[in-house]
């Protein structure tokens, strides 16, 4: 980690050239066939086998209670036999059938109720297991990964994909058992109480099946569009919230109002289309059942008929009694629920395989590319740092920075200055090593960046950026956050040299005194004050600076410069600054203009050029 947060908004604007276009869809909708969501089934019961001591004992209740609600309609069955035997009612017969019927039905429905208690924790674990994975993935990958990817998208992933998950894995995979055993078991208990009524499946059920796989293919896409139209939708409405004052200030509230709508109404429209389509499919399955049922109630009477005249005796393939009717009709019922109930799980199955691909894109993202082998950790670093003919751009067919080149010696401050988008801050990022350079190389003690641990390079420097970055916890907590283990004390002296310990100390909780997110109950200007004293509590050997005190008044600037001078004894500084007045004292400073130096020099050498500098320096102090 490096000492001072990563506080990094990606190369747009600020680091010269543009970068590839923030907020495009993240996945396109391209096709899942059959062996991909088998790929995405598999994987996901990895993860359900991952806590195999909840998943057997889940496994081991859905059989039983099955089991049991199976054999429900069974003594029901023999107890009407009981009712409508010949020579009156079988009394004994009928209590005894009806008492195990409902012990049958009470214990099914509390295993039942153990059972979703179980999945429902077992889908916890999981969904648990997966955002962790997800966020320490995100936390591995590049830069330039979030250069093209909008926040409100990936936190989509983080929050809604992963939820959906939890709910199918909860509830669809439990679901998908019962409906498995039920089926079979139904359909055993049908075929021992009559055969020819099972030929009226043979219509049916192939009708249910082939109308599902053509609806399943035209429903398929829709829910991924519908995923992926959401993830548009929160990327955009996080930007805007982001710029809320901007927006306020420029009276833009309906112009961004009808933009939101314009992404409401897609989104609501690919909801519609989802669920459309998706449900369209239960009431037709609902049909095939009902005239399953019908038939069945046609041919079993007629088999009744056929039984009570003697025309069918008992022990033939024909004969059957009015409780093997009732029996059959509840079996049915059995039977056909869960390939009806089937349908509905398809539907939450679609939903869920397009969240499982898009977040396991993300954890299958190609991380930060490890360091070589045989790279080094610095350590006693001199702070000498040297461009060699440093090429980069952050797409191939566009170069930002050309043949870049110029040495840092041990304790020398070095300022670049340029006009905005000339290359500045991709200067920093390279240092940082947030990317690697396309050709040339930079080095560090003689060493190149690229044969350096990039914890080790991080490590070594501390980095005070414009956009200040503090974090929900206490002044305490975000200026300890420099130094690990960091006391009272440090984190007191830091505040002091900052020239912030006055305004701390004036809080009613002072030090403990806890901040918002991002630290909004602020002024700008103290979250400027509070990271730059988290800047001067590590013990880095390189200090960072990109226009560190622009947040801050003149005055109060000039304090910070007297800080920071103390601050810069014997390391190598690098300071970007549009402010030429903070860096007249600097060592060098580089002039950048369109990615290439123009100028080299300290501050009077380069006003006696009558350069760029020269303009650039008259034209804020004239």
């Amino acid at each position: 980690m490096s000492r001072g947060p990563m506080e990094h908004g990606g190369p747009g604007g600020r680091m010269g050239g543009e970068p590839p276009k923030k907020g495009q869809p993240m996945y396109h909708s391209q096709k899942l066939d059959a062996k991909a969501a088998k790929g995405l089934l598999l994987r996901l019961f990895g993860y359900i086998l991952h806590y195999w001591y909840l998943f057997l004992p889940a496994v081991a209740m859905t059989l039983l209670s099955n089991q049991l609600a199976l054999l429900g309609p069974k003594y029901s069955g023999e107890a009407i036999d009981a009712i409508a035997r010949v020579g009156g009612v079988d009394f004994d017969g009928v209590w005894y059938n009806v008492t195990r019927m409902l012990i049958c039905y009470i214990a099914s429905a509390a295993l039942s109720y153990v059972l979703s208690v179980l999945m429902l924790f077992l889908g916890q674990k999981i969904a648990f297991r997966i955002r962790k994975q997800l966020f320490e993935k995100l936390t591995q990958l590049p830069v330039g990964y979030f250069d093209t990817h909008a926040t409100g998208e990936i936190i989509s992933h983080i929050s809604y994909d992963i939820d959906t998950l939890n709910m199918s894995l909860s509830h669809d995979f439990v679901q998908i058992m019962t409906s498995l055993y039920t089926v079979i078991g139904s359909l055993v208990f049908m075929w021992n109480i009559s055969k020819p009524l099972i030929l009226v499946f043979a219509i049916t059920v192939p009708a249910t099946i082939v109308f599902t796989r053509i609806r399943t293919k035209r429903v398929r896409p829709l829910f991924r569009k519908r995923s992926i139209k959401l993830g548009e939708l929160n990327g955009y409405a996080e930007e805007m919230l982001t710029g809320l004052r901007t927006i306020q200030a420029y009276e833009r509230e309906d112009e961004i109002g009808e933009r939101f709508n314009a992404r409401n109404t897609d989104a609501m429209n690919a909801y519609y289309e989802a669920d459309y389509y998706g449900t369209s499919m239960m009431p037709f399955i609902g049909l095939i059942n009902n005239i399953s049922l019908s038939l069945i109630m046609m041919f079993g009477g007629i088999l009744y008929m056929l039984s009570q005249n003697g025309t069918a005796v008992e022990g033939t393939l024909f004969f059957i009694t009015l409780g093997g009717m009732a029996q059959f009709v509840q079996y049915s019922r059995k039977f056909t629920g869960p390939i009806n109930e089937f349908a509905n799980i398809l539907n939450e199955l679609q939903s869920s395989f397009s969240a499982a691909e898009r977040v396991f894109r993300i954890i299958d993202e190609k991380p930060e590319p490890a360091d070589s082998e045989n790279a080094i950790a610095l350590s006693d670093t001199n702070g000498e740092v040297e461009f060699k003919d440093v090429v980069f751009g952050y797409v191939p067919d566009k170069t930002i920075l050309h043949g870049i080149s110029f040495k840092a010696n041990p304790g020398e401050t070095v300022a670049i200055v340029g006009p905005t988008g000339a290359g500045k801050t991709t200067i920093i990022s390279l240092l940082m090593r947030f990317y690697d350079v396309n050709d040339g190389r930079i080095t560090v003690d003689g060493t190149d960046e690229r044969e350096i641990t990039r914890k080790s390079l991080r490590h070594a420097y501390t980095m005070v950026l414009q956009d200040t970055w503090l974090f929900y916890g206490t002044i305490f907590d975000n200026i300890a956050y420099g130094k690990e283990g960091a006391t009272l004390e440090e984190v007191k002296a830091a505040a002091k040299a900052a020239r912030i310990d006055s305004y701390i100390e004036s809080l009613p909780n002072g030090y403990d005194t806890l901040l918002s997110d991002d630290g909004v109950n602020i002024s700008k200007g103290q979250r400027q004050l509070i990271t730059i004293a988290r800047a001067m509590i590590s013990n880095s050997e390189m200090l960072i600076l990109d226009e560190a005190t622009s947040n801050v008044d003149s005055r109060t600037e000039i304090k910070i410069q007297e800080a920071m001078a103390e601050l810069m004894q014997g390391r190598t500084c690098f300071v970007i600054a549009h402010r030429l007045s903070t860096i007249q004292n600097a060592d060098k400073i580089i002039v950048l203009q369109d990615g290439k130096i123009t100028e080299m020099g300290n501050h009077n050498e380069l006003l006696a050029k009558g350069g760029f500098y020269s303009t650039l320096y008259n034209s804020q102090f004239n």
